[in-house]
């Protein structure tokens, strides 16, 4: 190859070269790059992930956490007290405690129901038990109008014999507070009786 040739060719690859730069020297951006710099700078193995198999929507790998309902805790029987600060008549509290006792799940259970009545100390004990059984019997008789069964309801007569306060204060005189919380109907709800399951007919052979 003649010096004139090698020349020439020098030249144009210097020009080629210059090209692709500005006029301090840096590469520019429209420069043209070749083909193989572009593959030694891309990874041949680089592989992208699978996507993840789905069934309508929702991953089959990962499946979705199922949502629960919370137990409702166990029914306890229930015992509360019914207060007659006058008389043998239900007032208006007295009516409200045993309306939201209606509402308890442990009652709508329908297990049986023992109304115990009491009295203060004031007056014969023939009188007091009277009374006693007047109170209970006011609680049923409201119970029974809200739609209980009067089979569930079982009436008990204690008079003056289980006051939970003294009757009178200690010099004797009369407590009349002690007296009207001693006036009261205990309430008690058993949770029902569970069933038997009955045994299996036996199959002829």
């Amino acid at each position: 190859m003649t010096r004139t040739l090698c020349h020439a060719m020098a030249t144009t690859a210097l020009a080629a070269l210059l090209t692709g730069c500005g006029p301090s020297g840096e590469k520019r951006a429209d420069a043209p790059v070749a083909d193989n710099m572009a593959e030694a700078e891309v990874p041949t193995n680089l592989q992208m992930p699978a996507p993840e198999p789905t069934v309508e929507g929702k991953s089959i790998i990962r499946p979705e956490a199922e949502v629960s309902e919370p137990t409702p805790p166990p029914l306890e029987p229930i015992e509360t007290v019914v207060q007659f600060p006058k008389g043998i008549a239900l007032d208006d509290e007295a009516k409200a405690a045993l309306d939201k006792l209606l509402t308890e799940p442990a009652f709508q259970a329908g297990g049986a129901i023992r109304l115990g009545g009491h009295s203060d100390s004031k007056g014969s004990d023939a009188d007091n038990l009277r009374a006693s059984r007047r109170r209970a019997e006011a609680v049923r008789d409201y119970l029974v109008d809200k739609g209980v069964g009067e089979d569930r309801i079982t009436v008990i007569a204690l008079g003056e014999n289980r006051p939970v306060v003294p009757n009178a204060h200690p010099d004797g005189t009369d407590d009349e507070a002690g007296r009207a919380r001693n006036r009261r109907v205990e309430i008690a709800v058993a949770l029902p009786e569970p069933q038997p399951t009955p045994s299996p007919e036996p199959t002829a052979n």
